[in-house]
């Protein structure tokens, strides 16, 4: 049943999780125009392994703590310089990533994580890098990740003109749409949704027919009532999911992608079409940001 107006995104805190890499730092432009466009506060967040390794001699562990504060305020002035003009707060904590990194999203009420990746491939399984991984696999809200392969010279970083989102129609689909369709109409952006029906053979041809039926539920995730700036398209397609999304990304030039990111059950990684998988390979590859919304 669809609604008179999409659900509105409203975004008031932001979280930059940053290892200082230059991977890291590509995430900076996106957050910067961002946090204007919504007059949101940034949190930039650093998490850090233990300064003192009690296998060294304890007469060394004071030298190590004090090293470490020098450097600690080095990355606070630095993060403080990238976001010179924007209400920014800088935390850098030591301990265990995840429970740190979902201390600090509750704290402060975050509504949207940033952050950046360089997002590679290998052999038989998708590497993101330790933070990216563990972002997209533990965090509830949702993030922005963007990829080696996203060019910020195209558009203005955070500015989108141009939306994929991307569904599998099984996995609580609406949120992911409104989310999407809203930030459309904030942005006066034009949006395309697209459904994959993932090909069990990939030696066998292709199936482009797969019927009107998935396409008329893409249409319900339109809610009645609510203009974007041009008639949203529609895409069913066969094939592999990810391979399809970077597609039709490509076809339309896509500044942003949206998909969901629910994890997967059994074993992780073991079949590449289930839908954190699929966001794994989106991000890797894609040419702009991609915004990933975890299934509950």
């Amino acid at each position: 049943m669809t609604t008179a107006t999409a659900t509105q995104v409203k975004i008031k805190n932001i979280l930059f999780a940053t290892d200082f890499s230059p991977a890291s730092n590509r995430a900076i432009p996106y957050i910067k125009n961002l946090a204007r466009h919504y007059k949101a506060n940034i949190f930039a967040v650093h998490v850090r392994p233990p300064v003192v390794n009690p296998m060294t001699p304890p007469a060394s562990w004071q030298a190590e703590i004090e090293t470490a504060k020098v450097v600690d305020e080095e990355h606070r002035k630095e993060l403080l310089e990238s976001f010179e003009d924007l209400p920014t707060n800088v935390l850098i904590q030591e301990g265990p990533f995840e429970s740190l990194l979902t201390a600090a999203i509750r704290r402060n009420d975050i509504d949207l994580v940033v952050i950046g990746t360089r997002g590679r491939t290998g052999v038989g399984k998708l590497l993101l890098g330790s933070i990216a991984e563990e972002i997209l696999r533990t965090i509830d809200c949702p993030v922005l990740t963007v990829g080696p392969h996203a060019d910020s010279s195209r558009t203005i970083p955070g500015e989108f003109t141009e939306i994929v989102c991307a569904t599998d129609l099984k996995s609580e689909p609406n949120e992911m749409a409104e989310y999407a369709v809203s930030l459309a109409q904030q942005f006066r952006a034009r949006i395309a949704l697209v459904h994959v029906v993932p090909n069990p053979d990939p030696h066998a041809p292709e199936r482009y027919d797969v019927g009107d039926s998935a396409r008329e539920l893409l249409k319900t995730l339109v809610p009645l009532g609510v203009e974007v700036v041009s008639k949203p398209e529609y895409f069913v397609k066969a094939g592999d999911p990810a391979e399809r999304i970077l597609e039709i990304a490509e076809e339309t030039d896509a500044d942003l992608i949206v998909i969901g990111a629910h994890p997967e059950k059994g074993i992780p990684g073991a079949a590449i079409h289930l839908p954190f998988a699929v966001a794994h390979k989106v991000v890797a590859n894609a040419k702009c940001p991609v915004l990933s919304i975890r299934g509950k």
